[in-house]
């Protein structure tokens, strides 16, 4: 999917690791007292902040040494209370620009039924973030924001993380590496297939970014044992990506909907993995500025390592040129790409895990488009949505099929199939939002939601005719990145944080 939360999270996973641990402050009040359970606020004396600042220059330090990103100037810091980055929050959210990207994205992810009906995003993500976020280095500033809540030895670690980031845009100046997608609504075939060739480019990105980040955190952690992540063997490789997809530290993240809770994790678990892969394999200056030069394309790439390291060839659908069929009724509304990881979370959702694990490799590709009909408001009952798949084999297309069927029943009311009007191959639904149409062809899948029968047909036809017999090539956008992007670019996650800090431990006493 396109990026609408861009504006929304613009700085989430370089803002986030120093909210990991704003929750081990001071005593909570007694219990039996009106705020039982809650924590009172401590803030840092001007003393403990000079010493706090004095250690930014060490900590980046360790940090160039641990990557070998060359440390070309000190950054600067300041500062920060709880109120200011509160603010700073809702500014961001307040956006026009912003808000708008993110009505566009909530009714897509809504009308894929990866959000309920009923789910207000807005709101929730306020409250998810406001719990998340504590502090973040600013590209833009070239800041590290500090926070005058946590105490200075626990913020340290935290640091490590931040001012990666830090070295990461004297590299490669984060501004305009980590921003490579379009963001304007595609108006003609052309524009289409520009937006699904590029969008994903920056989802990938935050991977890369927050792996790294990470590796050296956990290598920050490690420092007293003389350690680092490099010397983990690889079968204890999959604990940390186990912790990292917990949300035992966030109660808000916890009842999130699946795709926030791993749109937030996902640069955590999957980069620090793809990271950790490359380190092993090939070394530091491979991991860090030779990934930051050469980045991997898509989110496959980093779920498969393997895939980047040996330039596996990447296939891409091509979006024929629907516009003519639907511009009568229909305006463009959104483009893009359920990817491999969007899969897996539709399969979880639909499923479960195990079904998920085993679908999602199999995924060989996949466009979307959404069109609204004219003249009315935006939602999920005015909103036209296609989405055609390739898979590695038949088995694997049918099986998404049915998957992507049975689901029907959870999305719409007055579901009603029509096998009189089904032809081969085809299933027919009648629905509270219109005609669905589901056709499997071989080891392609398309599908229809909101659009006339016949103009869907017409649809399918089109789409599946453009795309020959031959080996596709990869579209680069996943559904998720609006959020993925966009929580990347405000700062770590509390989450991540501790789920790393519970590995790193986890180590220690058995001298893995």
């Amino acid at each position: 999917m396109r990026h609408p939360y861009r504006a929304v999270v613009a700085v989430t996973l370089s803002l986030l690791p120093l909210a990991a641990f704003a929750q081990t402050q001071a005593p909570g009040p007694p219990p039996g007292s009106s705020d039982a359970g809650k924590k009172p606020e401590v803030h840092i004396t001007p003393k403990e902040a000079e010493a706090l600042f004095k250690s930014v220059d060490e900590i980046q330090g360790f940090a160039a040494k641990d990557s070998g990103l060359r440390s070309s100037r000190p950054v600067k810091k300041v500062l920060i209370t709880r109120d200011a980055v509160t603010k700073y929050l809702k500014q961001k959210f307040d956006e026009d620009e912003g808000a708008k990207r993110m009505e566009r994205s909530e009714i897509v992810l809504k009308k894929f039924g990866l959000l309920d009906r009923d789910f207000d995003l807005k709101p929730f993500l306020l409250s998810l973030l406001t719990e998340q976020i504590a502090g973040y280095y600013d590209n833009k500033t070239k800041t590290i924001n500090l926070l005058d809540w946590v105490d200075a030895e626990t913020q340290k670690p935290v640091m490590a993380h931040e001012l990666t980031h830090a070295l990461q845009d004297q590299h490669v100046d984060l501004t305009k590496w980590g921003d490579q997608g379009l963001k304007d609504i595609a108006k003609n075939a052309q524009q289409d297939n520009a937006h699904i060739k590029n969008d994903e480019v920056d989802t990938t990105r935050e991977a890369v970014l927050e792996g790294q980040a990470m590796v050296v955190f956990v290598d920050y952690s490690m420092k007293d044992t003389g350690r680092t992540l490099a010397d983990v063997p690889e079968e204890l490789m999959g604990r940390m990506k186990d912790m990292l997809s917990g949300t035992e530290s966030s109660p808000v993240l916890a009842r999130a909907p699946l795709i926030l809770q791993q749109s937030l994790l996902f640069p955590y678990a999957n980069g620090l993995t793809f990271e950790q892969s490359i380190l092993r394999r090939s070394g530091v200056q491979k991991a860090f500025t030779g990934v930051l030069d050469d980045p991997p394309v898509n989110t496959s790439q980093i779920m498969h390592p393997e895939s980047y390291v040996t330039k596996v060839p990447q296939p891409l659908i091509h979006l024929a040129d629907i516009h003519p069929l639907i511009e009568k009724d229909y305006t463009p509304y959104d483009v893009g790409v359920l990817g491999e990881f969007d899969v897996h979370m539709l399969a979880e959702l639909f499923a479960g895990p195990q079904m998920a694990d085993a679908l999602a490799p199999a995924w060989a590709g996949g466009v979307y488009y959404a069109a609204l009909k004219k003249n009315v408001p935006a939602t999920t009952g005015n909103l036209g949505l296609l989405y055609y798949s390739r898979w590695k084999n038949t088995d694997s297309a049918e099986s998404f099929q049915k998957l992507y069927t049975a689901q029907l029943a959870r999305k719409y009311s007055g579901l009603q199939r029509r096998k009189d009007d089904e032809k081969e191959g085809e299933e027919i639904y009648s629905t509270s939002e219109g005609d669905v149409l589901v056709s499997t062809m071989g080891s392609g899948v398309f599908t229809s939601e909101g659009f006339p029968l016949e103009m869907a047909r017409k649809l399918r036809d089109q789409i599946t005719s453009n795309q020959g017999e031959g080996p596709t090539r990869l579209a680069l956008q996943p559904l998720s990145a609006p959020l993925i992007t966009g929580f990347a670019r405000l700062g770590a996650m509390k989450a991540g944080i501790h789920a790393a800090e519970r590995y790193t431990q986890s180590l220690a006493p058995t001298g893995e």
